[in-house]
């Protein structure tokens, strides 16, 4: 999937990690030109697009009743799916057994008494 970017045209609107990177940007290209002396060339399209930022989520803020409330629905919305998972297993078990009949002689049975 591709880097979201992110136009740089409005300041107004830019979120306080993306100015500061816009910043620091320039602020290097303003260096090297007064080291190098030699006029900046304007900048271009693609050079106002920026990279979005790594980011690292550190917590998640949700109430108790509603994390609770999203896995008794998670748990209903599985019961159908175990139920076909069952069938599924059901079925490739017979045909086990239809193709493979030595496989019922070494069956082992538990018995609890």
């Amino acid at each position: 999937m591709p880097e979201p970017t992110f136009s740089l045209t409005a300041d107004d609107d830019l979120p306080r990690t993306i100015r500061r990177e816009r910043e620091a940007r320039e602020r290097q290209a303003r260096e090297r030109h007064s080291a190098a002396a030699t006029p900046l060339p304007l900048p271009s399209e693609a050079d106002l697009e920026l990279q979005a930022p790594a980011a690292t989520v550190i917590d998640i803020n949700v109430p108790f009743a509603k994390l609770a409330a999203f896995f008794v629905k998670a748990v209903f919305a599985a019961i159908p799916a175990l139920l076909i998972l069952i069938a599924l297993l059901w079925v490739f078990g017979h045909a086990l057994q239809t193709f493979f009949p030595q496989l019922l002689k070494m069956k082992i049975l538990i018995y609890v008494p």
